[in-house]
């Protein structure tokens, strides 16, 4: 057990550093903020979601998980449904370069 204890100190702080498990939501019909609004009610609502983040013109819905918690992709389709839009792509985001540089920046 005592051996074992460094590495799980190491694996929690790289936990840590990795940020939340972020999806990206891709969803046919938004138009306008207030329709952007209407998802984000519905999707705010799935078991796990901590944040929700919309990005009208690109027609994706970002979405920020609690940590240690899984995301149901029917569940999130259903809310997509439900707020009347056609969910189009459903997956984990994918980091870009800039998304790197940005993290950098910050630091």
């Amino acid at each position: 057990m005592r051996k074992s204890l460094p590495l799980i100190g190491l694996l929690w702080a790289l936990n840590a550093f990795a940020g939340d498990p972020v999806y990206e939501v891709g969803v046919d019909g938004l138009a306008c903020p207030f329709c952007a609004y209407g998802v984000e009610k519905q999707l705010s609502r799935v078991s796990g979601v901590r944040e929700v983040e919309t990005d009208v013109a690109k027609g994706v819905v970002v979405l920020r998980i609690e940590p240690g918690a899984s995301l149901d992709e029917e569940a999130v389709r259903d809310a997509v449904r439900k707020a009347g839009f056609t969910p189009r792509s459903f997956g984990p985001q994918q980091r870009t370069d800039a998304d790197s540089e940005d993290t950098k920046a910050q630091s």
